[in-house]
């Protein structure tokens, strides 16, 4: 039972702790923050030996360690009472929170973390158990324990991205769980609208959280078979066997709108039909050529419940990108080789497609800062890729060097030879001892421009002397650094606020300009690169990529094991 001088503590801890929260607070609630006497409660000796213990065996998931001071800290400062429970049965509060775990997959969140399934049950036990401590005690800290897991991971996801290799810091985005439950859940009437103003406000993310939706309905009436396979690729007029089903399946995707009349008793391929293939193959990284070859009928026949999870595990990966920045960053997505900016209301300022590492020499996930432009760059070659690559074309060539205008240099970055190699001279490169770059040029590999974000993977976006990469549907060609289609345009974005840069000076910076000229932006510009294969446009329409590095695929396998995920 809840007594008066229980409410009171409550209320004056309320008043005590402080109720406008940030991320990060350093301020934890303490016992001797609550005064008021209280009278004793049988609930609290069970409640105690549960969050000692720091496992609760009924729980999905009964290891809750990694939440245990918390608990802890949360019940010392209400003196190990029940926080869920008055009068033997759920506050206003508990229900809520318990609605909205039960709805979490619409979040992106798996239910069976938070034992939704579990909750009907226990609600009845407490309504029949007649203020039995050992399932008040139960209740209580089962609800706990759960309503922190899901805070936790509406806010900042419930896989810490350092443990993927993503170097992406989440530590702004965490709560001070016990502070915030005592003061922003247990003590509130719109316990929803709290929790969802707990996840990530970019208009990306609730549209990814939206399609979601639409993908979670789909999948629960899909009883669709494989589309039937082709000889060869199909094309405008050809029959196929499986007009029928091929209608079906890009009208429920919406790739065919409602309005449009496909005629599938003729059994041929052409008409509205075609023009939906191809919106279907634009919209999953394919040219969109309306052939139907074996690559298209392979999405064709992804499952839907796959699709719903890459949008889940975009919505993860959403929650991971810091919550603030001074101004809004460049944006590149790997798997969908697109490079963004944006203006002040986040609406698309630039888009272009980009060449990113390939499987060998992936592209890192990061958040930096660029601070500067190179026009006509040199490319100090790395040693991997001196050894790899060129120490072997020169003992085949000693005269390679010039014949791709690179050239040797010493640590100082003083000229040895950029002609002929001789023996010494190639021992001492294969050491580290000398180095290799290649002199600025437009048939250099970095092109005639980078853009520098300094990062301990030295990765950097720069232009490219073969624009004919981009005329690829997948582009993961480069050694990890960034190719940009448009580089001219995307300098002039960066220096907008410097009047000298114009288009038409940039292009003359770049083709005529002094070798290595670096130009400095006048404030940092956020870089962050993400690795998403779910994504939805400011139209609404959804986008979905191959999982080229297998992140995806590791993180839900991550997921798979259950708490705790970090």
């Amino acid at each position: 039972m809840r007594t008066r001088n229980h409410v009171a503590a409550i209320g004056f801890l309320l008043i005590a702790l402080p109720f406008a929260l940030e991320c990060s607070s350093q301020v934890t609630p303490q016992p001797g923050q609550v005064t008021t006497m209280l009278a004793p409660h049988p609930v609290t000796e069970r409640l105690h030996a549960i969050v000692t213990a720091g496992t609760l065996a009924e729980l999905r998931w009964p290891n809750f360690s990694d939440y245990r001071q918390d608990t802890q800290l949360l019940y010392e400062a209400v003196h190990y009472v029940p926080v869920w429970v008055h009068d033997g049965q759920p506050s206003a509060q508990a229900l809520a929170i318990i609605a909205d775990l039960g709805s979490s997959q619409q979040r992106g969140l798996n239910p069976e973390d938070y034992d939704a399934p579990r909750w009907q049950q226990r609600l009845s036990g407490l309504k029949g158990g007649g203020g039995n401590p050992d399932t008040l005690a139960h209740f209580d800290a089962a609800l706990t324990v759960c309503a922190m897991r899901y805070i936790s991971d509406l806010r900042g996801g419930r896989v810490n991205p350092t443990h993927a290799e993503f170097s992406v810091i989440i530590e702004n985005q965490k709560y001070n769980l016990p502070q915030f439950l005592l003061a922003k859940v247990v003590a509130v009437n719109d316990v929803q609208g709290v929790l969802r103003a707990l996840e990530p406000q970019y208009t990306g993310f609730k549209r990814t959280e939206t399609a979601l939706q639409t993908y979670l309905s789909l999948a629960s009436q899909d009883h669709s078979v494989p589309l039937p396979a082709t000889k060869k690729s199909l094309v405008r007029g050809q029959h196929y066997a499986g007009i029928e089903q091929l209608t079906r399946r890009l009208r429920s995707l919406g790739d065919i709108p409602q309005s449009a009349v496909v005629n599938t008793t003729a059994g041929v391929y052409n008409g509205a039909l075609v023009e939906a293939v191809k919106h279907f193959q634009i919209r999953h990284g394919l040219h969109g050529d309306g052939t139907l070859g074996q690559e298209t009928l392979r999405q064709l026949n992804r499952s839907l419940n796959d699709r719903v999870l890459q949008l889940q595990d975009s919505l993860e990966r959403w929650r991971w990108l810091p919550t603030n920045y001074p101004q809004l960053p460049v944006v590149v997505n790997i798997p969908e080789f697109v490079l963004r900016t944006f203006v002040s209301d986040h609406k698309i300022a630039m888009r272009m497609d980009v060449v990113v590492g390939k499987e060998l020499a992936q592209t890192p996930v990061f958040a930096k800062e660029m601070k500067y432009i190179i026009f006509r760059p040199y490319w100090n070659v790395p040693h991997s890729i001196t050894v790899a690559e060129i120490i072997p074309a020169l003992r085949k060539n000693r005269r390679y060097l010039a014949a791709k205008n690179f050239e040797i240099t010493d640590q100082a970055g003083h000229v040895v030879t950029g002609g002929v190699v001789n023996s010494s001279t190639l021992a001492k490169l294969s050491s580290g001892k000398l180095l290799v770059r290649q002199k600025p040029g437009p048939k250099g590999s970095l092109g005639l421009v980078k853009f520098i974000f300094p990062n301990d993977e030295n990765v950097y976006l720069h232009s490219t002397p073969a624009p004919q990469l981009f005329t690829h549907a997948r582009r993961d060609f480069s050694h990890g650094c960034i190719r940009v289609e448009k580089p001219v345009e995307l300098a002039a974005w960066l220096l907008r606020d410097q009047p000298k840069w114009t288009l038409q000076t940039i292009a003359a910076a770049m083709n005529s300009g002094s070798d290595n000229q670096q130009v400095n932006l006048t404030s940092p510009v956020p870089v962050v690169i993400v690795y998403m294969t779910a994504i939805v446009e400011e139209n609404g329409e959804i986008y979905f990529f191959d999982d080229i590095y297998g992140y995806d695929r590791a993180m839900n396998e991550t997921l798979a094991k259950g708490e705790p995920y970090r």
